[in-house]
């Protein structure tokens, strides 16, 4: 619930990260949590939670949000064993800078907890992207790079935000992005659903209210008396399966059509999920159902039968329950797709949830309009135009279970990577790894160009060679030596679509063309230093939390058009 009068022509919102309380099961014991509580604007009295992740915000496009987020956390990590494992050196768990650079701590001795809320998917000046380095403990200290609009109106364990909402219709998220803890503070709770709503939607003939649902599917491991177990220093992923903060739930739904929302927001695991239904109901023993919308909105509608999602991604579907009989349960199953994707070896999880359809069809039926009639806005492609810029980013990791970089650089080294402002790039990821990494690029939407196999063990070995020989430019391996086929289109579901996560697979390139880097620069909602100025620094990183804790992330600032990037570091 938004206080519009705050300041004038958006919307308003207070909230606080706190601890809290928790059944993920009615068969599991109180479990502590942390979550996101918003104030009330009309009752002090009455904050709006759940204790676990945090409340849907939803928004009108174009009309901004302010935010002072409030972080009123213990001092202590409910994990502390790993904090302190990371600030120990232990080798599996601290990132080890590759020469010559030199490693640092990701956090300062004094802080077991620090947060910082980044907007995912958000067209957001800087200063309010919520990157690791804004970070702030609940006592008050500040991460290098701390920024908040009107210093003034805050505490030090306090930072106000100012989002623009001028991203088309979508489902973004916010979550915790704390240095160096992220995968932690995640994992105990905090994120939250972020609704883009555009008023020209009601005319598609959408199912909307409450057959409208999002999904926040997740995975987490429980001790006997319920509690939250991290078992990810012993194991990959977890083995229960958690959706909107249930472990194992059930939806009752009427025999009708459903607009299901669904956000990944597992630290490591990619789920490739199909709805099972009994095989005595459909020909096939899958329903099929339509995607309308990925990352950054709408596409053209798609008719399918399962799809694979990575860490981060959302993915908008159609799912008609009306061929069911009455009292069919219909199996939201996951399958294929081990942690880590596609060769790991961490627990299976097949079932995750159960649509029953046991609800009379409510009274005028449903008259939302069929999926293959919808009329959506088109996605048109982004053509490169000549001589478009090509970057590359190696995911690099000297040895199995080492520290992961992009370009055997760390994250605290200052950015190398200079954009001119307005221009688009085709940034190519070059995996010769065994896992697959979910790439998200902050700020931007952009589209998957292609993939292109490539001979993973004789670049890996190249390139090590050229980084102990000094890694001189112009002695670089080339890409185009170590391809071994043609490129790929992108999945018919990435196809058309907008994005601002990617699936990076093993051995591959992995090509994205990217939307004009143009960050917003007006003013935000009155706010004095509210829009961005240049250069402007923001980050991507994979979104497999333990691996961008663990390095897999790197700054890149956008400059004017004359170049200049004078003074720039990690920037705000």
């Amino acid at each position: 619930m938004p206080d519009p009068s705050v300041y004038p022509g958006a919307d308003y919102y207070d909230v606080t990260m706190r601890k809290g309380t928790w059944r993920f099961h009615r068969d599991l014991g109180p479990a502590t949590v942390w979550g996101y509580w918003a104030k009330h604007p009309h009752d002090p009295h009455k904050a709006i939670g759940m204790g676990y992740l945090g409340p849907t915000i939803s928004v009108t496009k174009d009309r901004p949000t302010v935010v002072k987020w409030r972080n009123e956390l213990p001092t202590t990590h409910m994990f502390q064993s790993v904090v302190d494992g990371i600030r120990g050196g232990d080798p599996q768990l601290t990132p080890v800078a590759p020469p010559p650079y030199k490693s640092e701590p990701p956090f300062p001795k004094n802080v077991n907890v620090w947060n910082v809320v980044h907007q995912h998917g958000g067209f957001t000046a800087p200063q309010s992207d919520g990157a690791p380095l804004h970070s702030f403990s609940p006592d008050g200290v500040h991460a290098e790079s701390y920024t908040t609009l009107e210093p003034g109106k805050v505490e030090p364990n306090e930072a106000i935000c100012a989002y623009t909402n001028r991203e088309l219709s979508s489902m973004l998220w916010y979550h915790d992005h704390g240095m160096g803890m992220t995968s932690l503070n995640v994992y105990a709770g905090l994120a939250g659903l972020y609704l883009v709503r555009d008023p020209a939607d009601e005319r598609l003939g959408l199912p909307q209210g409450e057959y409208e649902v999002p999904l926040v599917l997740q995975d987490r491991t429980f001790h006997k008396d319920g509690s939250l177990a991290y078992t990810m220093t012993q194991q990959e992923g977890e083995d229960t399966p958690v959706v909107n903060g249930k472990a194992y739930p059930f939806l009752a739904v009427e025999p009708r059509r459903y607009r299901l929302r669904i956000l990944n927001a597992s630290n490591e695991r990619f789920w490739r999920l199909r709805f099972d239904v009994p095989r005595d109901v459909l020909p096939q023993p899958t329903l099929p159902f339509w995607l309308i919308g990925t990352d950054g909105g709408f596409r053209a509608p798609l008719r399918m039968l399962n799809f694979l999602i990575g860490s981060a991604e959302r993915y908008d579907l159609i799912v008609d329950f009306s061929r069911m009989p009455m009292g069919t349960n219909v199996t939201l199953t996951n399958y294929n797709a081990p942690v880590h994707y596609p060769g790991g070896g961490g627990p299976e999880i097949s079932e995750i949830m159960q649509f029953r359809v046991t609800e009379p069809l409510s009274a005028g039926g449903d008259r939302t309009t069929p999926p293959e009639k919808l009329k959506l806005p088109e996605v048109a492609p982004i053509e490169p135009e000549p001589g478009i810029r090509r970057r590359e980013w190696v995911l690099y990791q000297h040895e199995l279970f080492g520290t992961m970089t992009f370009n055997a650089v760390p994250f605290m080294e200052p950015s190398q990577d200079f954009i001119k402002a307005g221009s688009t790039e085709i940034w190519e990821y070059i995996n010769p790894n065994h896992d697959a990494h979910p790439m998200h690029v902050h700020l931007i939407n952009f589209q998957v160009l292609n993939r292109q196999p490539i001979d993973a063990a004789g670049y890996q070995a190249d390139y090590e060679k050229w980084l102990d020989g000094g890694r001189r430019p112009e002695d670089r391996p080339v890409l185009a030596n170590y391809l071994t086929g043609p490129p790929i289109p992108p999945d018919p579901d990435e196809a058309r679509s907008y994005k601002d996560t990617v699936k990076s697979y093993p051995e591959t390139v992995t090509r994205i063309i990217t939307q004009e880097f143009s960050p917003p620069t007006g003013t935000i909602a009155s706010i004095p230093g509210s829009g961005t100025t240049l250069p402007a620094t923001y980050i991507h990183h994979c979104h497999i939390l333990e691996h961008e804790d663990d390095d897999l992330m790197r700054p890149w600032t956008i400059v004017g058009t004359d170049g200049d990037h004078e003074g720039d570091g990690h920037g705000k």
